[in-house]
């Protein structure tokens, strides 16, 4: 029993350990969660610490009663068995105990839910759009877009990981509210940022809605994570969060990309980022 228990925490820790190493992206050998980039995925990382706690603590109590039983209720011991059939008190405590713990669970997880679904007074609005096998971005007040594909394996930068980086990719300002829209134009998709705690499924004729706060600068990728079709994991996602005033510069330079390109100017197809 002490083992099992020694062996239970020692792997905790050890995955709370291992969290900043994975900060924004997926590491070899990781254990445990990507470092909490916005407000929602710190609320999914304590309730997932909550819930795993709760889980040590049932199996920590479940193993301690079945040693007893077998302990204390061996034949050796008790070479004539008890006849009684029920007991009702004892009946009625392991009915109500996993009610009490699933409604102690339920509550925050409610709270999470509905904090994720509804979307708060956003400073701008990024539509996601799903394809087979690359997605679409647009920023509906800023006036851009592009389209955003894998980058191939030979055209790879150093630093740039393999099948998650993007030959252009979405660019948010740190500390904005984003209002997040998210469709399809064939199958269902899944745009899903670890980081950030954010994974919106993509429906064909329907706009689903969610949101994401960036509380700190970085690059955080993440990848398609719904099954839809044979490249279904060659979407990847790139999000570069920068200060406001970055992203400010960066739209007015995407915008006049865009003007230079409808006005017959060099073509820059769907204002697409130069990688640098």
């Amino acid at each position: 029993m002490l083992r099992i228990a020694t062996f239970a925490l020692t792997l905790f820790l050890f995955g709370q350990a291992a969290a900043p190493a994975l900060a924004d992206q997926p590491r070899p050998w990781g254990l445990w969660m990507q470092e909490a980039a916005s407000p929602t995925m710190q609320q999914i990382e304590s309730l997932n610490i909550t819930i795993t706690v709760i889980i040590l603590i049932v199996l920590a109590v479940v193993f301690a009663l079945l040693g007893y039983i077998i302990f204390r209720f061996r034949a050796s011991r008790n070479p004539q068995p008890a006849k009684f059939e029920h007991n009702t008190p004892l009946e009625f405590l392991w009915t109500m105990i996993p009610v009490l713990i699933l409604v102690a669970i339920a509550f925050p997880s409610f709270h999470l839910l509905y904090a994720m679904d509804r979307v708060k007074d956003a400073d701008l609005t990024l539509k996601v759009t799903g394809h087979q096998w690359y997605w679409s971005y647009a920023y509906p007040d800023q006036n851009v877009s592009f389209d955003a594909n894998m980058v191939q394996d030979g055209d790879l930068k150093p630093g740039e990981p393999r099948l998650l980086a993007a030959d252009a990719h979405v660019v948010l300002p740190v500390g904005a509210v984003v209002r997040i829209q998210t469709t399809a134009d064939d199958v269902v998709h899944s745009w899903s940022i670890p980081a950030l705690g954010v994974k919106i499924d993509a429906f064909p004729g329907r706009l689903n809605e969610t949101w994401v706060r960036i509380d700190r600068p970085g690059m955080y990728y993440g990848q398609c994570s719904q099954l839809c079709g044979i490249n279904h994991g060659f979407m990847p996602i790139q999000i570069e969060a920068v200060p406001k005033d970055q992203f400010t510069t960066w739209v007015q330079q995407n915008q006049t990309k865009k003007q230079s390109s409808s006005d017959g100017g060099p073509v820059l197809a769907d204002a697409r980022q130069e990688r640098n």
